[in-house]
């Protein structure tokens, strides 16, 4: 029996399965997994029995990834199972952003007592003219699960699609529609556009990515949409430019002290995965990450350790090695193996900057000395036998 920690509320229903031989523990203590969501991890006292953590989304700036790496802690996340839902969220403040939708609802309810509200409706909609989306130049940046969706989306609508993104995957290469024009630079990429989009991560290279000089870019009157991270855009640039007339709207999902006082902007509350369809999705691709590892040792979809693959366990026996990328470490495991008459079916050794995973069959199981004595590596973090 397998032992798994939840923490946050994981669907909307609450409803969690991982089927056989797994059950719900109420203490990390307990546990040989987590699953979780949003709370920040950064500061907590991780027991040692936990192997694996599996986050329901994408960002795990919540979770201190590379500490854990260092105790073999295996962290997933769940990329591209919650992209549809932000991608409808972003067309959305697209369409809200340009035709005054919600400023003429607004008078509307602010005028729900006036008897004549049809003909002053009439009237008042002048104030609320807007522009179509047909025709007009974005620019997205980042294409990847998001990104990618965003774009494709943003051809049918019939706009003129640029796209960034320097790290490209094949799988999101081959996805995009022909007709989005990529180019080489971000610069290149916002000057002259109507409205900007931004997907990526926040990492070093992210931070404030958005700046003065490329909002000065922009067509004067352009919309900003930052559906991704709060930190990808210089918050003191997006109010000057929205007080200036640089930018005529900025729609985004993270209400900061800095946001919530700027002009034209439209604020929600971090809620570009909030469907029960992206949530549902989510916890399914976390469960299954999580359930591979622990039967199988199989890594996808992790934020500090190389993906690895062997299948299911079939062998008498199936051994994990987490450990630091340095030189020699595949010859101290099968020096050891060796002086066990270990003899090894398969093994697999897959690296990730800093960190390597090593999984090896044997055609019987390993003694307990042999189990210490791989543990006693110096650059080990975890050893663990799977079958």
């Amino acid at each position: 029996m397998r032992h798994i920690k939840t923490i946050d509320d994981i669907t909307k229903d609450g409803s969690v399965e991982f089927g056989d031989g797994y059950d719900f523990v109420d203490t990390t203590e307990e546990a040989d997994a987590i699953l979780m969501r949003s709370t920040d991890l950064h500061g907590y006292e991780l027991p040692a029995g936990i192997r694996a953590i599996a986050r329901c989304g994408a960002g795990v700036n919540n979770i201190p990834i590379d500490e854990y790496a260092k105790k073999g802690v295996v962290v997933f996340n769940s990329p591209g199972a919650n992209a549809n839902a932000v991608k409808e969220l972003v067309i959305a403040m697209l369409i809200l952003s340009s035709r005054g939708v919600v400023q003429s609802m607004d008078w509307v309810r602010a005028h729900e007592e006036d008897p004549n509200i049809q003909v002053d409706a009439e009237k008042a909609k002048k104030a609320f003219v807007g522009r179509e989306l047909k025709g007009k130049r974005i620019g997205v940046v980042g294409l990847g699960n998001v990104g990618s969706k965003v774009a494709n989306a943003c051809v049918d609508l019939g706009m003129d699609v640029y796209g960034y993104d320097p790290f490209i995957s094949v799988e999101h290469a081959w996805a995009l529609n022909r007709e989005i024009q990529r180019v080489g630079t971000l610069e290149d990429l916002c000057r002259g556009c109507d409205y900007l989009t931004v997907h990526l991560p926040s990492k070093a290279d992210t931070i404030h990515m958005i700046d003065e000089d490329m909002l000065g870019l922009l067509k004067p009157g352009a919309v900003l949409i930052n559906y991704a991270r709060e930190t990808i855009v210089d918050e003191e640039a997006v109010d000057a430019a929205l007080r200036g007339g640089r930018l005529s709207w900025f729609s985004t999902d993270f209400a900061t002290p800095g946001t919530v006082k700027m002009p034209n902007t439209f604020i929600t509350t971090h809620s570009g995965a909030g469907t029960g369809e992206a949530e549902a999705n989510c916890a399914d691709m976390a469960i299954s990450e999580l359930k591979d590892y622990l039967e199988n040792g199989n890594i996808a979809n992790s934020v500090n350790y190389p993906a690895c693959s062997m299948g299911k366990a079939r062998a008498a026996s199936r051994v994990a090695c987490l450990h630091a990328n340095v030189p020699n470490m595949i010859g101290q495991i099968t020096a050891i193996l060796a002086k066990d008459n270990a003899n090894v079916q398969r093994m697999v050794n897959e690296s990730a900057g800093e960190n390597a995973y090593t999984m090896f069959d044997t055609d019987e199981h390993l003694e307990d000395a042999t189990i210490e004595a791989l543990k006693q590596i110096p650059a080990i973090y975890r050893v663990r036998v799977i079958k």
